[in-house]
């Protein structure tokens, strides 16, 4: 069997996912979607996982460095051959540094020295030299840039993640329109499975707190009630 004809069967196994925040699970468990991915050969099984370990960082065991994420990017576009993967690869860890850097700046830190293994891409210098403007003077290329800042300094976690999801989701859609049946449409597909994944879980986790906290204010007017006298109802 031509990899063509392996590609075509593999994408036309895979249900289709819906719209990133209105999904409530992914089209298929993680386990069905491995199972399906065996029809890989090893060499692009292999292109996948670099992919994948690149760009997610659950990957990533809990003492990782700046250092090592950047070395880890480094190495998996050195051995990347598609141009789209490797531009997936690039765009994503760019995309991570700006947050990483306004992150930093929110700490009250200073830009970080060109020796200082902090970030990858290729807009670490401009970042450095417009540390002190609001985007970085960056919103050109990121015109999310603003409403990430203000996320960031409002210490926002769930808009800054909403975003983020929204944006890497849409540069994946925006990718997979000029790839069909081929290995480029397969890593896409694992990468989108990956973040309506991340999306439904962090959806689940954001309700629960939203629920907890709507039960501490609940609970918290309840107990501020004055039950004091004969309506007592403690007393009937």
């Amino acid at each position: 069997m031509v990899k063509t004809d392996t590609y075509v069967m593999l994408i036309c196994s895979l249900p289709s996912p819906e719209a990133l925040f209105a999904a409530k699970q992914p089209p298929l468990s993680r386990l069905k979607l491995d199972q399906r991915l065996r029809m890989l050969s090893d060499e692009d099984a292999a292109t996948l996982n670099l992919v994948e370990d690149a760009v997610d960082w659950r990957r990533l065991p809990i003492t990782v460095t700046d250092r090592d994420v950047i070395e880890r990017g480094r190495q998996a576009l050195s051995r990347i051959e598609s141009a789209t993967l490797r531009q997936i690869v690039l765009e994503r860890l760019e995309l991570r540094t700006c947050v990483a850097a306004l992150r930093r700046r929110a700490r009250g830190e200073g830009p970080p020295s060109l020796q200082t293994p902090w970030g990858f891409g290729r807009w670490i210098r401009r970042m450095t030299r417009n540390w002190n403007e609001p985007g970085f003077r960056l919103e050109g290329a990121f015109p999310w840039i603003p409403q990430a800042e203000r996320a960031v300094r409002k210490g926002q976690a769930d808009a800054l993640e909403r975003l983020l999801l929204d944006r890497s989701y849409k540069s994946l859609q925006r990718h997979a329109g000029f790839h069909a049946f081929d290995l480029e449409a397969v890593v896409i597909y694992v990468l989108k499975w990956n973040i309506v994944d991340r999306a439904t879980r962090y959806n689940a986790q954001a309700a629960a707190r939203r629920f907890d906290a709507l039960t501490q204010a609940g609970l918290g007017a309840f107990a501020a009630l004055d039950w004091g006298g004969e309506d007592d109802p403690r007393q009937s």
